[in-house]
This record gives structure tokens, sequence and C-alpha cells, in this order.
């Protein structure tokens, strides 16, 4: 049964916490943007997101191997190249991140999640794939750059699996630190997508360094344009694999194990498939066209729909809160709507209660997902008791508005 259909009120899915039962009055539909004010529920504890010292220690710990990284990259390739070549991968890692922030608009994630994120790609991912280059060179006792099958074996098989098996790792521990905020597919595309981007900044990095220290400008030039214009999302699209098959496992409560591996075996596949193309490809251009934008044109879609699906996912939710009188069939609207949140976004912009619409629209998105989980008939310790600070939440912060 689909948005839009008849609504329900727990008889197919489980019972809902009805506002009568907490000594409230049901919110009355409005023409409004919300509906009147109401009592709040039962004070309860704040919704978790996530144990703050695991939050700490997690974020202390990538920080530290960052700064480990770049000092290695400064003392090997030399400061002024290294500057240069930072601010050269600014440009990429922007467009990459406005990217990201589009969507995991409709419930953003921790920001303390995401520093982890994009730190263990930028640092652990880069420094696990280092050392595996360097113990695999010791071991063969040869240069890669001067043995052609080496190169082609390094590109094809060495880089796509210990690259994407090290970001892949920062994924599942994100799963593992944030649970709770872990929701489904989008969330683990935005987080997949933060680790690559950290990955792909720190490489780019190298890669520009080593044009500026080898005094080819040409050649720092044209890294650039295949690198920072032409394929700048290809480690998010490898790495987003990944975490959209964690999201699907987590959103259907059911093989984590297997989903994630198949995940990570599509992820390898895809960045094989995009640096061994570059051997049997000379034509740049053509290669451009026949295999950097058709992968990159289906990941547009495909995240294109699963963005829609979590938003029609919301307003299922809610319209069955608001059938147990604790939504106006206007908030629903509002608060499960792109167009109804920029007309409440733009309310509260006139009105200086920015706050109180954002943690509004946030505690309601993530009831929803809270509410999902419940559904689906094995909830995570605790569910209840955050759905209860949360409808107690919204209910505080529609006060807040109404005032």
């Amino acid at each position: 049964m689909g948005v839009g259909d008849r609504r329900r009120t727990g008889d197919e899915t489980g019972p809902v916490l009805r506002a009568a039962d907490t000594g409230m009055q049901p919110v009355q539909a409005s023409d409004a943007v919300w509906a009147p004010p109401v009592q709040p529920a039962p004070a309860r504890p704040a919704a978790r997101t996530g144990r703050l010292w695991v939050s700490v220690v997690a974020i202390v710990f990538t920080a530290v191997v960052a700064l480990l990284v770049l000092g290695y990259l400064l003392v090997s390739l030399g400061a002024p190249a290294v500057l240069v070549a930072m601010l050269l991968a600014f440009v990429p890692l922007v467009l990459v991140l406005v990217a990201i922030r589009w969507v995991d608009r409709w419930e953003p994630e921790p920001r303390s999640a995401l520093w982890f994120a994009f730190l263990w790609g930028a640092a652990v991912s880069v420094a696990i794939a280092l050392l595996v280059d360097a113990g695999i060179r010791f071991a063969l006792a040869t240069p890669a750059d001067t043995d052609s099958v080496r190169e082609f074996v390094s590109a094809v098989v060495q880089a796509p699996f210990v690259e994407e098996l090290a970001k892949g790792l920062g994924v599942l521990l994100v799963y593992a630190f944030w649970r709770s905020q872990f929701d489904g597919p989008v969330d683990g595309l935005v987080y997949a997508a933060t680790v690559a981007a950290g990955f792909a900044f720190s490489e780019n990095i190298v890669y520009f360094a080593v044009a500026i220290a080898e005094g080819a400008n040409g050649d720092l030039g044209y890294t650039f344009v295949v690198r920072g214009i032409f394929s700048p999302f290809a480690h998010v699209m490898f790495t987003a694999a990944t975490g959209l098959g964690l999201g699907i496992a987590v959103r259907r409560d059911a093989g984590l194990v297997w989903r994630f591996l198949l995940g990570l075996g599509i992820a390898i596949a895809l960045h094989a498939l995009w640096n061994g193309a570059l051997f049997l490809v000379d034509d740049v251009v053509f290669y451009y066209f026949t295999v950097q934008l058709p992968l990159f044109v289906f990941a547009i879609v495909l995240t294109v729909l699963i963005r829609r699906q979590e938003i029609e996912l919301t307003r299922e939710r809610l319209e069955e809160y608001a059938d147990a009188g604790w939504f106006a069939d206007s908030e629903v609207v509002m608060l499960a709507t792109p167009q109804g949140r920029r007309r409440a976004r733009e309310w509260a912009k006139r009105a200086g209660k920015q706050r109180a619409m954002r943690g509004f629209i946030a505690d309601a998105t993530h009831l929803a997902f809270t509410r999902q989980r419940l559904v689906s008939g094995r909830p995570r310790p605790g569910d209840l008791a955050d759905e209860r600070a949360l409808l107690s939440s919204v209910t505080r912060s529609r006060e807040k508005l109404m005032q």
C-alpha cells in the first residue's frame, strides 16, 4: 500500500502510540502551515545519536592518522608541492561535498559521523592502501613503474580490492558506531560517498603533488582535468555500491553480511572496470563517453530514485501518526514533501524561527524512520523510548513555532 492509499492505524503494521493515550487532545486539520499547539507527551530520554565517547575516540583516532599521512606526504613529496596540490584537490572535493549535501538534505546525518567518515577515507583508507602497496613492492622487490604486468595488476586488481575494502570498512564502522542514525539506503549512500570523498581528496593530492614535483606543468594540467573535472565522482560511485548494500540490509533488517559483501564486490568490480578500460582504450574522450559518463548517469538516476523512496516512506509513516492524533494533515504535507518543507523554511526565515523549524522537520523525519524500524517487526533496543522522545520533541517544537 503506497502513499495516498487508505491510512493505517496499526491493524496491519503494529500499534501507533495515540495522542489521546498520553492525555493530549488530537490535533485538528487546519489550512495553516501547521496545527494549533498541543500538550507535550510525557518526557522521555533524548533520542540516541550514538555514544559520545565512541564518537570522540573514533574521530580523534582518524584525526591522528590524518596528521601522520599528511606528515608522510610533506616529507616524501615536499611541502610546496603538497600545499599547491591540496588547493587544487579542494576543487573536486567541493563539487562532491555539495552533491552529498543535496542527497543528505532530507534526513541530515550527524556531523560527528560525517567527520569520522571523511577522515577515515582521507587518512586511514589511504594509509592502508599505501602500506599494502609498499609491502607488495618489498615482497616482489621490483618497482611497479618498470613492469607493465605489475602496473596492470596494481591498477586493475590490487587497487580496486584494497582501496574498496579499506573504504568499505569505514562505512561498516559508521554503522557500528552510529547505528541509530543508519536507517536505510540513502544513509548508506551518504556515508559511503563521504568516505570516498575523503579518499579521493588525499589521492588527488598525491597525484597533483607528483606532477608538480616532476616539474611538468603539462602533466599537472592533464592530471587535474582528468581527475578533477572529468571524474571527481569516480570513487564516490564505487564505494556507493558498498553503502547501498549495507543500507538495504539495514532497511530490511536482514542479510547484513551477504548484502554488505555483495555491495563491496560490486564496488570492486566497478573500480576494476574503470581502471582496466584505460589499458584497452587509448582515446581518453572515447573512454569518457563510453565508460565514465554512462556510469555517472546511472548513479544519478539511482540516487534520485532511492531519495524519492525515502520521501514517500516519510509521508506514509507520518500519516499513521496523523491518524493517531499527533499531526494535522497540513503538517504531514509540510513535513513530508519537498515543496512543503521549502515553504515552511521560507516562513521560518521571515519569522526568525529557523532553528525551531529545523528541529521540527528533523525530529519528524527521524520519527518516521523510527516507525519504519518498528514496522519491520524487529526493532532495535530503545526504539520505543526514542519514539516517545521524538513525539514529545515535535510537540515542543510546534509550541515554539506558534509562540
